[in-house]
């Protein structure tokens, strides 16, 4: 099965990035923190949620439709973790806030990245990330990087950063906010 890049379309692949989504989501919460993590992010997961991040993902789009590069499986067969029985599907999807936000990190900012289990392995990652560096490229920044938040206990995304010339830069702290 081949697999194709190109910018999502609302209509064509709310659904499957949303998918894809809740599997990035999940994944972090299940794979680096604990179960009061994977609570944490489960219980985000909400209808409320999906809408608000879908209307986020269009604000972002509407300012760059390179911002959400989706990888799109031909010829699937409806089974498993992305591919529809009309032969494609969603089965990752990289995600770059619009030059407009770049003065979060005074960078070009990839928001997520993600590929289904079955298609890792096979370069999607590669391509994605090379889409987005592509996307920095074309942005006006007032530092020349690419940043992400990586964390640590992500040994397998930690790798795949390495190996494409990522570096440690600072550190991130967090805390809750009360909603007292």
């Amino acid at each position: 099965m081949t697999v194709a890049l190109r910018p999502y379309d609302r209509d064509r692949d709310a659904d499957g990035l949303y998918d894809c989504k809740l599997a990035f989501e999940r994944g972090l919460g299940a794979n680096t923190g604990g179960d009061d993590k994977a609570a944490a992010y489960e219980g985000k997961l909400t209808q409320d949620y999906r809408e608000r991040w879908l209307a986020w993902v269009d604000r972002c789009v509407a300012d760059d439709e390179r911002c959400v590069t989706v990888a799109v499986a031909e010829g699937g067969d409806g089974e498993g973790d992305g591919p529809r029985a009309d032969g494609g599907g969603v089965v990752g999807y990289v995600f770059v806030l619009p030059e407009r936000l770049s003065m979060i990190w005074d960078a070009a900012v990839i928001n997520e990245l993600y590929v289904a289990p079955a298609h890792r392995g096979a370069g999607v990652a590669d391509d994605l990330l090379a889409a987005a560096v592509d996307l920095a490229g074309d942005q006006s920044l007032p530092l020349d990087r690419i940043v992400l938040d990586v964390d640590p206990a992500n040994e397998r995304a930690r790798a795949f950063y390495d190996r494409h010339g990522f570096e440690s830069w600072g550190e991130m702290v967090a805390r809750p906010v009360d909603l007292d």
